[in-house]
């Protein structure tokens, strides 16, 4: 059950994260609300997958996947440019995630 949490953990935190450009931009109050649900919502989840996974594994899966994710929605929704250091940071993120867990 601890991963289903921290799967949730994740996308709540990558919805979040992902909102903020918007909140910046938007005159309306959605946005923000979106932002705070999010976090909210993941620093939840978070704590109740730590409860069976350990912490330093959790952690990195939740930082290092929400990372990765947050800049693939940055390139797909937002247009922003992806660059070969991006793409190379992104895949050394989900290799030590790996070698976190063999």
């Amino acid at each position: 059950m601890g991963f289903v949490y921290l799967i949730g953990a994740i996308i709540s935190e990558v919805t979040g994260s992902s909102m903020l450009k918007l909140a910046a931009t938007s005159r309306g109050k959605l946005p923000v609300v979106i932002v705070l649900f999010g976090y909210l919502t993941s620093f939840y989840l978070l704590s109740l997958a730590l409860l069976s996974i350990p912490l330093s594994f959790g952690y990195s899966v939740w930082s290092g996947l929400g990372t990765a994710l947050t800049a693939i929605v940055g390139f797909t929704f937002f247009k922003e440019e992806v660059n070969t250091q991006t793409i190379v940071g992104i895949l050394i993120l989900i290799i030590g995630i790996v070698l976190m867990r063999i």
